[in-house]
């Protein structure tokens, strides 16, 4: 009769479980689109959560939803404009000042000088493009920070605001209140003109950065500015256009606050920047540049107005919490973000 021994396992076998694991986890960690399926997850959530807590009070019609895109048309534009900055590894500051001037501008132009509302658009809007190509010329040619160029244009158009006049400038204009009115119908509800606005704009902005030369010149000029350079591309011109198109969206969202709110006033959209630069961050674009998409920036935004939403049907909660749940969002977001380039950096 002879004895059976038993091995005992190799140390591969055991570990083999946990390294498959770990492997799974760090291809996970290096998918780009992980922020924007987490955002986009977190959207979905928020929303069926709130079917289910206020389906009674309207939650569940087809309006509320569409309200997400005409209450936050002019943020997804400024939002569009900041991802542009930051996917080429920069920051714009600026974005509300920007666009609480182009109100006050535009409320001035035409209430006190007389001059219609369509010629007065393409004024504002090359005003906003030149002040970012103004920022993007400094930081590129003098190599001051982002920051500094960007905070000192956020003074600058803060100050001419005050300027133009330090009372509010309401709106009768015809004109602007035909626009401000003006419905697309879809059958389940309507959209305003300002969200069909943000939406082309949104749809320009991902052609743009992903099937134009241009676009992969933000992306890899974000990503290793020292390796754009060796490749030969123009970093310049590339830093200095990004500035641009943000001072451009800033400009356009401006316009569109002001059908929205249809009026002027110095302190219109003060701290906007922030909300924007958390908009983006939201929906998955690294602080740091080179990685991200506009389509999470939509949904950056989305999360950021289903939040204001919820607050308003819940009744009894104060507006401040929206900034405290965005600050939280902010942390989290920050937080895999630091994991997902401590994995590419491993």
């Amino acid at each position: 009769m002879t004895a059976t021994t038993k091995t005992p396992p190799s140390q591969d076998s055991r570990t083999a479980p946990t390294s498959t694991t770990t492997s799974k986890v760090s291809v996970l960690l290096a998918d780009r689109r992980l922020p924007v399926l987490v955002t986009a997850a977190l959207f979905l959530a928020m929303y069926i959560a709130g079917l289910g807590r206020y389906q009674n009070y309207g939650f569940n019609e087809p309006q509320v939803f569409l309200n997400l895109f005409i209450d936050n048309g002019y943020l997804l534009v400024a939002a569009v404009g900041a991802t542009f900055v930051i996917l080429s590894g920069g920051i714009d500051l600026s974005v509300g000042s920007v666009i609480g001037f182009t109100t006050m501008f535009t409320a001035w132009m035409v209430e006190r000088q007389g001059l219609p509302i369509l010629l007065v658009i393409p004024m504002a809007l090359a005003v906003g493009a030149f002040g970012g190509f103004l920022m993007g010329y400094v930081i590129q040619n003098f190599e001051i920070q982002p920051f500094i160029v960007t905070l000192a244009g956020l003074f600058l158009f803060r100050g001419l605001c005050l300027v133009i006049s330090k009372e509010s400038i309401a709106i009768g204009d015809e004109t602007v209140s035909s626009l401000a009115q003006t419905q697309a119908q879809l059958g389940i509800g309507f959209l305003s003109i300002g969200a069909i606005v943000a939406l082309v704009v949104l749809a320009v902005a991902f052609y743009v950065l992903h099937y134009t030369r241009f676009g992969r010149r933000v992306y890899a000029i974000g990503g290793n500015e020292q390796s754009a350079m060796l490749m030969g591309l123009p970093q310049g011109g590339t830093k200095i256009a990004v500035y641009t198109v943000s001072g451009f969206c800033s400009a356009l969202a401006g316009l569109l606050f002001t059908l929205y709110i249809q009026s002027g006033d110095p302190l219109h959209a003060t701290g906007m920047e922030l909300d924007a630069i958390a908009a983006v961050v939201i929906g998955g674009t690294l602080l740091t540049g080179g990685s991200g998409y506009v389509l999470g920036t939509l949904f950056g935004v989305l999360v950021l107005g289903l939040i204001k939403s919820i607050i308003q049907f819940e009744g009894t909660l104060s507006s401040w919490w929206t900034k405290i749940a965005t600050g939280v969002l902010l942390c989290a977001f920050i937080l895999i973000q630091r994991a997902m380039t401590a994995r590419k950096q491993t």
